[in-house]
């Protein structure tokens, strides 16, 4: 450790740090706008310029090592005489529009010019002026006149991100912050360079000239998407979302969020949204009010119940709905007699699980990682909060492997982050290459392997990585978890993990699929998975926040299927699945309910509703509450979210406990070649609450997967 003196304080940090990271930790405030914690060091903007003792000038508190005993005064004479001159400098070329400017009343340059900036200015010269640019549907490049260089943005493409889609081109006054020849921005993590950008040189799209930062009431949330859990802080005017962005938590997200996680709100806005019960009547949908359509399908219900029995009934459910949600939907399938339930709709393997199905690590250890094998995943589109975690870790010098089909990795950039060793194969010949991998360890430890493989050098390679380093990670993606030899995969995997000493786990789909199996929503031995579920023969289906032919591996033959049944009852927040349903259900988004989602770690995170649920949407809760009274169901005399949340134990605390976590298989190992490719959504097709957000709909992803539907058509 290294002390120094800082106004008259004495701080200890580690050798290496700068003065920046000691003013940090004594709690004094260094003016600044190019350092940022997360970051590497630039040193231009200069605003934090420190006087430093024995120093022939005023020093940048961002880029200056500490040493011992040296004595470092932020608010001498000297200091804020160099700071106020940055100032000056950097209000030269700025056009001073503040009432106009969408950054207004959040902005780093407009706040630090009230304490640093003068009354008037000594340039009569014409401020320079910067052409706008059009960098995508996401990020507003409209008054790059604004910007002071500070190059944040520049290098959170690079570093955190992994793609360097700005630069700086030109130098001097006629420098510029833009996309390389006229290209658009399209990382997954875009959206974070709004957050970091310390002026208006960079907004938000959607939200520009929407509303001013002060009218905004600002909200706790979680993200309902992908399963990291990203913390969100939900801003309000009016009853009505009017924009997304993160709540920093650095055992989650730290300070990012994904660009679906802060532009989906756009559909809870939309068109799209589903305000009022509806039945079909003769082909044609009606609205009525909520006691006739909760009776109608209470009647319904009945009815098919006495006529085909239990079993003709069963529930489709959402991995994306609340814990909640999911507890009470299999709850009242359960009361009517029926275990035909399951939220696993896109999956092509459905072996019971002994255990909760998890990370198998913490989200944190993703960033600390030294050697990792990802299987079956796109991870930077399937999980760009948990890529860029991994994305650290190889900058450190993690070596990372993966073995995923040729789709995947067509192109260099396909992860955004060197990959040591890969092993490219189609999904048929996944667990051939893990059986590979395994084979190449138990040569190398001269144990008997778990299935036939060969010792490829690819396989060499991967095992020779793995058993090297001390923090470790086996990571399935989703196309391993859909795939129609999953348990095989897990299986060898675990084989590798005990051999290796790497924590085996899921990146597990959607915000909640710890917290469907916490709470039930898979069949007993006698129940019907949802693969059967949906080939047809069911006489009542329900449902819950999903629409099979774009959420299951069964695609446009589910709704072939379910229009066959007697009645099918869609509880969803949008006009959903109208050409198969019988009854809409307009029940609220994540941002209109209180809930609970449980991410890939078993952390469990409740929220409240942001909004009041618009027009005659009810909270889902609510809704299974009140159907299954009128159905005479006992057990469903809840009061509150905080009421069903009780009855999952496991849930109730802020993490699930240990013992209910576990990524062990009872199945053998089968090395065969596999049925039909596993159906992993694009990232913008994941929910139907991202498809029906029209700005992420314009990005190149999400283009891309319609060009790739079309030619597959």
């Amino acid at each position: 450790m290294v002390e120094i003196q800082l106004d008259g304080q004495k701080v200890e940090v580690p050798e290496g740090s700068t003065v920046m990271h000691a003013a940090e930790k004594a709690g004094t405030y260094i003016p600044h706008f190019c350092y940022h914690k997360k970051l590497s060091i630039a040193a231009n903007c200069r605003m934090c310029l420190v006087d430093v003792e024995k120093a022939p000038k005023p020093m940048p508190a961002c880029a200056t090592p500490v040493t011992q005993g040296m004595i470092v005064h932020t608010k001498s004479d000297k200091a804020i005489k160099a700071q106020k001159g940055v100032m000056e400098f950097l209000l030269i070329n700025h056009p001073l529009d503040c009432p106009i400017c969408d950054q207004g009343g959040e902005c780093q340059l407009q706040d630090l010019a009230v304490g640093y900036g003068g009354s008037g200015s000594r340039y009569e010269e014409e401020k320079r002026v910067v052409f706008h640019k059009n960098v995508g549907p996401l990020i507003s490049m409209e008054e790059m006149s604004r910007c002071i260089h500070c190059t944040r943005c520049v290098r959170f493409g690079q570093e955190v991100a992994g793609v360097m889609e700005l630069g700086m081109s030109n130098r001097g006054e006629h420098a510029e912050i833009e996309t390389f020849v006229g290209m658009s921005v399209d990382s997954e993590l875009s959206g974070n360079m709004i957050d970091i950008c310390p002026v208006g040189a960079l907004t938000s799209k959607p939200f520009r000239y929407s509303a001013r930062t002060w009218e905004l009431s600002r909200r706790k949330s979680v993200s309902p998407h992908d399963s990291t859990g990203a913390n969100l802080i939900v801003q309000v005017k009016s009853n009505k979302v009017m924009r997304v962005v993160p709540l920093e938590n650095e055992d989650v997200n730290e300070c990012w969020i994904a660009d679906r996680d802060r532009f989906s709100y756009e559909a809870l806005n939309s068109d799209e949204r589903l305000t009022t019960p509806m039945l079909k009547q003769g082909g044609q949908w009606k609205a009525v009010d909520w006691q006739t359509a909760l009776e109608y399908v209470a009647n319904g219900l009945k009815q098919i119940k006495a006529d085909h029995g239990a079993q003709s009934m069963g529930l489709l459910a959402s991995p994306h709905s609340t814990l909640e949600e999911l507890y009470l939907a299999a709850s009242l399938m359960r009361g009517l007699g029926s275990d035909n339930i399951d939220y696993r709709l896109r999956n092509a393997e459905f072996a019971p699980a002994p255990s909760v199905r998890w990370l198998g690590t913490s989200v944190a250890s993703l960033s600390q990682l030294q050697r990792a094998l990802v299987i079956g995943s796109n991870l930077r589109k399937d999980h760009p909060l948990f890529a860029q975690r991994i994305r650290q870790s190889v900058r450190k010098g993690c070596a990372l492997s993966a073995i995923t089909s040729v789709a995947e990795l067509a192109s260099a950039d396909a992860w955004a982050m060197p990959v040591a060793h890969n092993v490219l194969a189609e999904p048929g010949a996944w667990a051939q290459a893990l059986a590979d991998v395994a084979a190449a360890i138990a040569a190398d430890k001269n144990v008997p392997a778990p299935a036939a493989g060969q010792v490829t050098d690819a396989a060499r390679a991967i095992a020779k990585s793995l058993q090297g380093g001390e923090r470790k990670a086996i990571l399935l993606g989703n196309a391993a978890a859909h795939h129609a030899h999953a348990e095989s995969l897990l299986a060898l995997a675990n084989w590798i993990g005990t051999q290796t000493g790497a924590s085996v786990g899921y990146l597990t789909e959607a915000a909640n699929t710890v917290g469907a199996q916490l709470a039930g929503v898979m069949p007993s031995a006698r129940g019907l998975n949802a693969g059967q579920m949906l080939t047809g023969g069911l006489k009542a289906v329900l449902l819950l926040n999903n629409e099979p032919e774009f959420d299951s591996a069964a695609g446009a033959s589910a709704g072939t299927s379910l229009i066959a049944a007697q009645m099918v009852v869609t509880l969803s927040p949008f006009k959903a699945n109208m050409a198969f349903s019988d009854v809409l259900l307009p029940i609220a988004p994540f941002s209109e309910t209180p809930g609970t989602f449980v991410n890939a770690e078993g952390r469990v995170q409740g929220f409240h509703a942001v909004t009041k649920p618009l027009g005659e949407t009810r909270p889902a809760w609510k809704v299974l509450r009140v159907l299954a009274n009128l159905l005479e169901l006992p057990g469903f005399d809840f009061e509150s979210a905080q009421d069903v949340l009780k009855q999952v134990p496991a849930a109730a605390a802020a993490q699930v406990p240990a013992e209910y976590l576990g990524n062990s298989t009872q199945a053998g190992i089968d090395l065969s070649a596999a049925g039909p490719s596993p159906v992993v959504a694009s990232i913008y097709q994941l929910d139907g609450m991202v498809r029906r957000a029209t700005s992420l709909q314009l990005t190149a992803d999400a283009r891309q997967a319609l060009a790739g539907e079309g030619a597959a058509a």
